[in-house]
């Protein structure tokens, strides 16, 4: 492949990783939306909690994290694969992003809180959601 044709690729790769939001993402939309419906009251992306949480719910001392299943590493799920190209690369970044998860989930423990996950594929089924923020979130 020539130089130019690579240089062209890599272009199109960079604008399709800056295109990936990390904020108000459709699966952390969804979770909102269900949240609301069901009468919670919530603040978002607390810059004052470990990790920023996605959603935070004050009165009940949770933070939310909204996970996407590639990034964070869904165990088990279809949508968690590896990339073929660069595989070292991605295992390492990966790794990083779950330790970082782990750390952030036992600093919001620490202060008394309590941390919620929720999956990206997860957001894909409203019922079962709901059931998992009735059992999370007892009014």
């Amino acid at each position: 492949m020539s130089s130019e044709a690579m240089h062209k690729i890599s272009e199109q790769r960079s604008r399709n990783m800056s295109a990936i939001k990390s904020k108000n993402t459709k699966p952390e939309i969804a979770v909102r939306k269900i949240l609301h419906s069901m009468g919670y009251r919530f603040r978002l992306h607390r810059k004052d909690l470990p990790g920023s949480p996605d959603i935070v719910l004050p009165q009940y001392k949770t933070a939310i994290f909204v996970h996407g299943c590639f990034w964070h590493r869904h165990e088990n799920c279809k949508y968690a694969s590896i990339p073929k190209t660069r595989k070292e690369f991605w295992e390492n970044k990966f790794k990083a992003n779950v330790k970082r998860d782990l750390e952030i989930q036992e600093k919001i423990k620490n202060i008394g809180w309590e941390s919620v996950i929720i999956w990206e594929c997860e957001t894909k089924n409203i019922e079962n959601l709901k059931g998992k923020i009735i059992d999370n979130f007892r009014k």
